[in-house]
């Protein structure tokens, strides 16, 4: 799929972002996690959003920075309790980001049981590439994605080894939050998260297409 400069809503000032983790068992396995039986969910708030063409800044609070690399949904209608054979309606394009996390920051929060905002929620650590519009024989089940750390390839995704697919994810967030016009879910990053440090430059693909591309600073 080619990648028009497609902007986001003007009407998405109250964008939030929907982050579903450990969709893919691979990547569960990863890091010692069990594989959930149905979409965990955690947010993003507005403030998470990385500008476009701003610079991102490494974190002074963390020493272990990872990137999660991610395809992302941008919603189109707004609803609530929808089922899932309607639910691609709901959604109008795609694109490749990143969940940014201070893993370090992370796994002192789940020691104690505490809810992970600090380490997944702060501000810029969600990146979002160009979006792409979701063309009518759309396969959501056939979308590879991918990351490569200077120049390397460190991740290397596709949507059907996805645990939940979107429509299931879209159905499943909505029984608990409405979704609104601009609003974005990130549906979980495959294997291959890794540490970034200062320098680092990294580039996202939504199959043959980059997305994305940013230094660590």
């Amino acid at each position: 799929m080619k990648s028009p400069d497609y902007q986001p809503y003007l009407n998405s000032e109250d964008m939030k972002f929907l982050c579903i983790g450990r969709n893919y068992a691979e990547h569960a396995k990863e890091l010692g996690n069990e594989v959930p039986d149905e979409p965990v969910i955690f947010m993003k708030p507005k403030s998470a959003l990385l500008q476009t063409n701003s610079p991102f800044y490494y974190p002074e609070f963390t020493n272990e920075l990872h990137y999660e690399c991610e395809v992302v949904l941008r919603i189109s209608k707004n609803g609530k309790y929808l089922q899932e054979r309607t639910a691609s309606k709901y959604y109008d394009a795609i694109s490749v980001g990143i969940d940014f996390t201070a893993r370090d920051i992370q796994a002192e929060l789940k020691k104690k049981g505490l809810p992970w905002e600090k380490a997944k929620a702060w501000d810029n650590s969600a990146v979002l590439g160009k979006w792409t519009p979701i063309p009518a024989n759309f396969d959501k089940n056939n979308v590879q994605f991918s990351m490569k750390k200077n120049g390397e390839l460190v991740q290397s995704g596709h949507t059907k080894d996805m645990i939940h697919n979107f429509d299931k994810i879209i159905a499943h967030v909505s029984n608990y939050f409405s979704l609104n016009i601009g609003d974005v879910i990130f549906t979980g990053t495959p294997a291959g998260v890794g540490e970034c440090v200062v320098g680092d430059e990294l580039e996202g693909f939504l199959g043959d297409d980059s997305m994305f591309k940013l230094t660590v600073q």
